[in-house]
């Protein structure tokens, strides 16, 4: 349901068409007279995997209701934007920032397969990256047939965030020095019109309100600022897609799994794993934990089963036995969880073996941390990141 939203009376003619033991009205229908262009109204989200029968309701509306034929594929989606991408941008150049993740490449790829040439790419690495993770991305890009620059601005983040611990200020921060050093880099290009940007739907959902007085989540980096500061014109061809939906259309295009089935990884990267204040040391400390995390999880056959994963490392600090010294080191909790489209998500269940193993390996070969724990909380109320 809608947290905390109810109805109270229905407009006369309605009719209530499904109830639960706490809410009266959990569905309706109008009235015989709207037989021409009937209303259906429901108050929970039935596009989530926690409703159950939610995509059979979606496509009895869709299809019975509304008269769909259904015929959307992705080999059409393809199609559909690469013309429609053509017609927009003309002969005229796009820069566009790329992250090393599924939403930005298949952007890239879209818009790269409708003008080739006339797109330029940059790649920052804010220092908030996972373990070798920008060298990496550049040579998989370079594989792509992408045109990209890489700009190391880590130092520059690591002074910019020095001593700021709350996770808004993070973000804003983090957010603005891209903004800063994109510009910088956009203007030694000449003549560019066009910015292109991975952003998907639920960025859109939890960064502003889209249709209402919903509350934004979280601010997204990703969703604005840039537009208005180079003086540029947005071309954005997934931002009407979910994740499973993008990853359908990069595997249409050929982009390699190593692409296509990275996990999500939040924009200002470990800058928000690391709670409170982030300093250079801390986020090398947690770069070493998450990478032993990841790899096993790659390594024992769980990482595509699972929707995200990460380690997040906290301001807090426990007693432990090292040898036969004690300890007074930091704390790391484990993420992972399952979904579809990151809207709703659950934990995921991974073998206490497995978590054993990777506990063991990062208090072992991890200096400066001394305890792990797993998070097993949902979404919502919880959310997939900590900050």
């Amino acid at each position: 349901m809608s947290h905390s939203d109810s109805i109270k009376h229905l407009a006369d003619g309605f009719d209530i068409i499904a109830t639960t033991d706490s809410i009266p009205v959990a569905a309706f229908r109008s009235p015989a007279s709207y037989a021409a262009n009937p209303v259906f109204a429901i108050q929970f989200h039935p596009e989530v995997t926690h409703t159950t029968d939610g995509r059979t309701m979606l496509k009895n509306f869709i299809v019975g209701v509304c008269g769909c034929a259904q015929d959307w594929t992705p080999a059409a989606f393809v199609e559909e934007s690469v013309a429609a991408l053509k017609e927009q941008i003309g002969d005229n150049k796009v820069v566009m920032a790329l992250s090393g993740g599924v939403d930005s490449t298949v952007a890239a790829m879209l818009i790269n397969k409708a003008i080739g040439k006339n797109l330029y790419c940059i790649f920052v690495d804010n220092g908030l990256l996972r373990k070798d993770e920008f060298q990496q991305v550049l040579d998989g890009y370079k594989t792509l047939g992408l045109n990209v620059k890489g700009v190391d601005a880590s130092q520059r983040f690591y002074k910019e965030m020095e001593g700021v611990s709350d996770p808004e200020a993070k973000r804003k921060i983090i957010g603005r020095l891209f903004i800063e050093v994109f510009v910088e880099e956009g203007q030694i290009l000449k003549d560019v019109s066009f910015l292109g940007q991975g952003t998907i739907y639920p960025d859109v959902i939890e960064s502003m309100s889209v249709h209402g007085p919903s509350q934004t989540i979280k601010s997204h980096h990703n969703v604005g600022g840039l537009p208005e500061k180079m003086h540029l014109k947005l071309v954005e061809p997934l931002r009407a897609l979910f994740k499973d939906e993008v990853r359908r259309i990069g595997t249409e295009m050929g982009i390699e799994h190593i692409f296509i089935g990275r996990h999500p990884f939040p924009g200002p990267g470990l800058g928000i794993r690391v709670l409170g204040a982030v300093s250079e040391e801390k986020v090398k400390m947690l770069q070493e934990a998450d990478a032993i995390y990841i790899n096993l999880l790659r390594e024992k056959g769980l990482y595509d089963k699972v929707w995200q994963a990460g380690a997040m490392l906290l301001p807090v600090q426990s007693v432990g036995v090292m040898g036969d010294e004690r300890t007074y080191e930091f704390t790391v909790a484990l993420r992972a969880v399952t979904s579809v489209d990151g809207m709703t998500a659950d934990w995921a269940h991974l073998p206490y073996d497995f978590l054993a193993q990777v506990s063991n390996d990062i208090i072992n070969r991890v200096r400066g941390i001394n305890r792990v724990v797993y998070d097993i909380s949902s979404k919502p109320p919880a959310t997939i990141e900590w900050e």
